[in-house]
């Protein structure tokens, strides 16, 4: 009987449980936690602030579900790896002895970096008890401030909006997320966030935080300015929990490096999730991405490749289908501007960021639609590179295949660059008729 150690108990490890449970029935599989809820909807935190789901529909599995896999879940966090005698030590729980071990430890929020940081009534989004925080702060709360530039960020500013605080939402440049969007589609954002009653304050960065008793009172901007609140809330970027990887003397980077089977340099060590820097045969760059489906299919790799399967991994095109100030918003491929030049760890990634699609390539953009339909191509040399499309999401099953398998668009590509061009029309015409035809064929 195999021995299979897991350490996390996200959606990497929970994937990886699961690919290991379907190859070896009668494998010992240890699930080391150290998040009191165990498994559950990280993404779904933003609806339980906003109201919009009871906490109960955040758990993804049932008894049934952990029955049938058969794992032990250990409560407890693992304080030392020890490679050569495959051991996990528990501190006072005890050791674990593996002969193939998973390292699913995540990210965590990266800490406001400014006078005053330890003051209560600071938060941030991790967890689910950091949810719960926000939501009872936010019961009491006059005033708000908001800090961060991603997805997690715009959740913490819509989620106390919905319980009537008053939200100030400082953005360090000139406009929202702008690794990602245009400055058209972050203006349809901040628009609607306006309409909301947020007021966004532009190239704004806190200086210090202000505090009487122990308590946040207000903030200090660094051009001098000074607002009060009640509340501050942080999402300010991501890094991965790198401290057992790297007293274990694993390889690393930014992430755990790891190759396409999810190996890292020790071979019966892997990595998967927010903590894995994974190498991709197609760029030859090791890349980090701290969304939720790579998340799953990283730690289904793993698993299976733990389990002796030898399947390679092999990054995906980038996609995430969100939620943007109401609008639903899908994000294919390669769309934003290049972060190369950025070397710190995840301070410019937010939880479902990812490095793939702010690598833009040679191509030329081009978009149309309203401010609530709107839909942005980045059109390369023969085929579609990226694609983001905002509202209506009728295009986003085709533009995700076209991106997807790198269609030859040769025959459509001069019309999808013409002034005032109907961009969904042409695609949708150009998908069916492709889709018809690659059915055909199979």
């Amino acid at each position: 009987m195999k021995r299979y150690v897991i350490i996390g108990s996200g959606v990497a490890g929970i994937s990886a449980v699961a690919a290991i449970r379907s190859l070896d029935q009668a494998a010992e599989i240890n699930l080391v936690g150290d998040d009191p809820h165990g498994f559950y909807s990280r993404p779904g935190l933003a609806y339980c602030l906003s109201g919009e789901i009871p906490e109960k529909q955040l758990y993804l599995f049932s008894q049934k579900d952990w029955q049938q896999l058969n794992v032990r879940f250990v409560k407890g966090r693992a304080t030392r790896i020890d490679p050569q005698a495959h051991q996990v030590d528990l501190g006072q729980i005890g050791k674990l002895t593996y002969e193939r071990l998973l390292l699913a430890t995540g990210a965590l929020a990266v800490r406001l970096n400014a006078p005053g940081a330890d003051l209560s009534g600071i938060v941030k989004l991790d967890h689910f008890e950091d949810a719960r925080q926000i939501m009872k702060l936010g019961r009491k709360a006059r005033t708000a401030v908001v800090v961060g530039g991603g997805i997690t960020a715009l959740e913490l500013v819509e989620g106390l909006a919905t319980q009537g605080v008053e939200v100030h939402y400082f953005l360090r440049g000139d406009h929202y997320w702008s690794n990602v969007l245009d400055e058209t589609e972050s203006a349809i954002v901040e628009q609607r966030l306006e309409e909301e009653g947020v007021h966004i304050h532009y190239q704004t960065e806190i200086d210090q935080i202000l505090g009487r008793k122990g308590r946040i009172t207000g903030v200090q901007t660094r051009r001098g300015q000074q607002l009060r609140c009640d509340l501050l809330a942080a999402a300010v970027g991501i890094k991965p929990r790198l401290e057992l990887a790297q007293a274990a003397g694993l390889g690393l980077e930014r992430g755990i490096l790891v190759n396409e089977y999810l190996q890292t340099s020790d071979p019966d060590i892997f990595a998967a999730g927010d903590v894995a820097q994974v190498y991709d045969p197609l760029s030859g760059r090791s890349v980090l991405d701290s969304l939720w489906a790579p998340a799953r299919e990283q730690g289904w790799h793993a698993g299976a490749n733990m389990a002796g399967a030898a399947i390679p991994y092999s990054n995906p095109v980038a996609l995430n289908i969100t939620r943007l100030a109401g609008l639903t918003t899908s994000i294919i491929g390669a769309v934003g501007a290049s972060v190369s030049s950025r070397t710190d760890d995840l301070v410019s990634i937010a939880r479902g960021d990812s490095e793939t699609w702010q690598a833009l390539p040679n191509t030329i953009s081009t978009q149309s639609g309203s401010d609530v339909n709107h839909l942005r191509l980045l059109i390369g040399e023969h085929s579609l590179v990226g694609a983001l499309l905002m509202g209506d999401q009728t295009l986003s099953y085709p533009l995700q295949d076209l991106v997807r398998e790198q269609v030859d668009i040769t025959s459509i590509r001069e019309s999808l660059l013409l002034p005032n061009a109907s961009l969904g029309n042409i695609v949708m015409d150009f998908w069916t008729h492709w889709r018809s035809s690659h059915v055909s064929q199979e």
